[in-house]
């Protein structure tokens, strides 16, 4: 608040409670009445210009050009997504038309032609086994490898049964008649027990268990490649050898 010059203010009494102001009037020749000087507000940079510093102006953000190698990876994964798009529809048109299915190794018939045991708990068999390759597949030959079988007769190996590669031609089959026999077994006691039980029941088991590879060519959908695996149990009659017939087929790995 700014008085005119050569003006004195009178006393005001002495207020000892601040919460009662003595108020001027708006009118009050001991307030001046001329307006207040307003500055003007300068800006930082017109200041830092005025000041003989430099001034830096702001900086543009240009848009940068996408690198060629992004491009050039991008095209690579789309050729590779529409090979396995043509890929998937080839396999699939080639499913339907050839309906290619795995070949089969079974057993379609036996005959226990010896199976001799004496008192000192040594045993001697032999056994007949046909096994059949069956290629149902009327578009495709298979080709079929390393058919190694086992015979087991209470945990013991009897024999092997084994083959070298061949092929069976398209909605065919191929027979093997498999002579095994085995060396004189010594029998622990109980394994003895368990042929005194066969005998009196008149039933010889044996368990059958091996793999093959199949392969075989189906048209587009190239070379397919399995494993089958066989494993069942053959029984026979201990009395006349005959061969009680259950199923006894190979399973896809």
């Amino acid at each position: 608040m700014l008085l005119n010059k050569g003006k004195k203010i009178p006393n005001l009494p002495h207020q000892s409670d601040s919460r009662n102001p003595i108020l001027l009037p708006i009118n009050s020749p001991n307030v001046l009445s001329t307006p207040a000087r307003l500055l003007p507000i300068i800006p930082p940079s017109m200041d830092a210009h005025h000041k003989g510093q430099k001034v830096q102006a702001p900086k543009l953000h240009t848009p940068k050009g996408t690198h060629p190698l992004l491009w050039c990876l991008a095209l690579v994964c789309s050729v590779l997504a529409v090979a396995v798009i043509i890929a998937g529809i080839v396999v699939f048109v080639g499913y339907l038309v050839y309906h290619p299915r795995i070949p089969i190794i079974s057993v379609v018939g036996a005959h226990l032609n010896l199976f001799q045991y004496d008192l000192a708990g040594v045993l001697v068999t032999q056994v007949n086994i046909v096994v059949r390759t069956e290629n149902d597949n009327t578009r495709a030959h298979a080709s079929l490898s390393d058919m190694k079988l086992t015979l087991i007769f209470d945990g013991i190996e009897i024999a092997k049964l084994m083959a070298e590669a061949y092929e069976v031609r398209k909605n065919s089959s191929v027979d093997f008649n498999f002579l095994a026999t085995s060396a004189p077994i010594p029998l622990n006691p109980q394994q003895m027990k368990d042929v005194d039980v066969f005998l009196n029941e008149d039933e010889v088991r044996f368990d059958l268990k091996g793999n093959v590879r199949a392969r075989w060519r189906v048209g587009l959908l190239g070379s397919i490649k399995f494993q089958c695996h066989l494993n069942c149990q053959l029984s026979f009659h201990r009395s006349s050898g005959d061969y009680i017939p259950v199923r006894c087929t190979s399973k896809a790995k």
